[in-house]
């Protein structure tokens, strides 16, 4: 019995007549899952370009880090829920599910009427979106060991960096041609061509056992999450510090998050084991995700911003324009993993990485109104580097570590950090980003002067000349800060980094 729940767990394959698990063609299979990983990337890139256009179109500029913010935080819920379900039920019928309701949500959300719907569908979304990198990721370690499974992670961040590439060049056409709407409708036809394809290619096969989820788990989590979230994006914006409400709504956080560990010490299937911090490869893990996903998500969020409303770029010439970010991705992912697999050595990538992001988000905090784009765009692919050496490295040294019935749970997990970290990150520079711009708003134009809510490029172009030049100085130097800010942060990342071993790449 205990053979049998352990391949059920592992969602692995039927065995054959020598009683060893036989495996799918695993280049359909590896096909099929990045396939997957294209489909989630895609929507991550086409919204950031878009984000001006829908605050123009939809008002509340308050609300800006929220579109994002929504979909990472109800995205960073499920990950372990999503990673206990591929544990039990196998990982096709959850991946499946996954992707019909980020369908749906993408659906939704082309039809919001204003900037609440649409904050709310995009959580709905992200209910879908959780799934989708989490359980390729966990999919493909059911069948390649980990001294191979550095080209392939690697080949992950590769498509993450490609579709990055081509999703803010397809946002901005869809914007500049048809709306913004369009945007989430583009996610259809990728969509149903990837299940059709796991359908065909994805036929694990799953035994009935008992399955005991852990719900109470996910809701301490999921209301600890929120209130952290909330507290760090209303703080000094919708609500000051001195509000009780503001207080009071961290204090309720931490006291679910207390709710969280607890209830993990007694559930017979915890999402997320305590046990697996006495790992220190996951731990470690986890916190350099937390701060790259504070930092990567937190600042990358502003650059489409400032192309579009400083530079006066077009949301197609925005998206073109990050490309040297997302090359950097590509390129460092496919060489890094392949450089694993061949040395089985791993450590050196998050620690040249980290260091690699701290001096491109130092440099960015340097950019001007008068920068030229050759500059930022050579500050984007030293950025872009980093970030392709850290993020897939992390999760292969915390599957190297961790026993093979736990692999999707350590999976989901470590992607967790990453979702929490971004969560905070885009709540919390989006709070210093309205915070500071308000400050020197106010202190550079005189009292009554109207100006634009919406922060649309349209609204600010049409400014008058002396009150347009305060504003984009105001608005420069307010990314100033918040780029100064992700660089502190990245260089704790850095600094824990050096703190991780090289343990053999398993053979098995």
């Amino acid at each position: 019995m205990t053979s049998l729940n352990q391949t059920a767990v592992a969602g692995s394959h039927p065995p054959d007549e020598t009683g060893l698990a036989t495996k799918p063609p695993v280049g359909l299979l590896f096909a099929a899952l990045l396939l997957v990983m294209l489909l989630g990337a895609l929507d991550q890139t086409i919204v950031s370009t878009a984000l001006p256009t829908i605050v123009g179109d939809l008002g509340g500029l308050d609300n800006l880090s929220w579109v994002v913010t929504s979909y990472l935080l109800s995205s960073t819920i499920v990950v372990p829920l999503y990673g206990k379900f591929g544990d039990q039920f196998g990982r096709k019928v959850v991946l499946q599910a996954s992707i019909l309701i980020f369908l749906a949500g993408s659906i939704l959300c082309g039809i919001a009427q204003n900037m609440t719907q649409l904050i709310a569908l995009r959580a709905l979304q992200g209910l879908g979106g959780g799934g989708l990198m989490v359980v390729t990721m966990a999919a493909i370690a059911d069948v390649i060991p980990p001294a191979e499974r550095g080209r392939f992670q690697g080949l992950f961040g590769g498509v993450y960096g490609l579709a990055t590439v081509v999703g803010p060049l397809v946002g901005g056409f869809l914007v500049e041609h048809l709306s913004w709407r369009w945007i989430f409708y583009i996610n259809l036809p990728l969509g149903v061509i990837a299940l059709a394809v796991i359908q065909l290619v994805f036929k694990p096969h799953t035994a009935h056992v008992n399955h005991r989820v852990d719900y109470m788990g996910a809701g301490f989590l999921a209301a600890a999450l929120t209130c952290i979230i909330l507290f760090t994006s209303e703080g000094g914006t919708l609500l000051p510090w001195t509000s009780p409400q503001l207080w009071c709504t961290l204090a309720l956080g931490l006291i679910c998050l207390g709710g969280f560990v607890y209830e993990e010490r007694l559930a017979a299937e915890p999402i997320m084991p305590l046990s697996l911090f006495k790992e220190r490869t996951f731990v470690l893990a986890g916190l350099i995700g937390f701060i790259v996903g504070c930092a990567m998500f937190g600042a990358v969020t502003f650059l489409p911003l400032y192309l579009q409303v400083v530079k006066g770029s077009t949301p197609s010439q925005a998206g073109l324009q990050i490309t040297p970010m997302m090359g950097g991705v590509l390129l460092s992912s496919i060489v890094s993993g392949r450089v694993i697999s061949r040395i089985g050595k791993y450590r050196f990538f998050p620690i040249a990485g980290t260091a690699l992001v701290s001096t491109a988000l130092l440099l960015l905090s340097t950019l001007r109104l008068d920068t030229p784009l050759w500059t930022m765009n050579l500050y984007m692919a030293l950025l872009g580097c980093g970030l392709g050496m850290v993020m897939q490295v992390l999760v292969l040294a915390v599957q190297n570590v961790v026993e093979f019935r736990m692999m999707g749970v350590a999976t989901s997990s470590a992607t967790l950090f990453r979702s929490i970290g971004g969560s905070v990150g885009v709540a919390a520079f989006g709070a210093i980003f309205s915070n500071s711009l308000r400050g020197r708003l106010e202190a550079l134009v005189p009292a009554g002067t109207e100006l634009p809510q919406s922060l649309g490029p349209q609204a600010v172009a049409h400014l008058p000349a002396a009150l347009r030049d305060d504003y984009l100085h105001a608005f420069a130097s307010s990314m100033h800060t918040v780029y100064l800010v992700a660089a502190c942060v990245a260089l704790l990342a850095f600094a824990l980094s050096w703190f991780l071993k090289d343990h053999p790449l398993r053979k098995r």
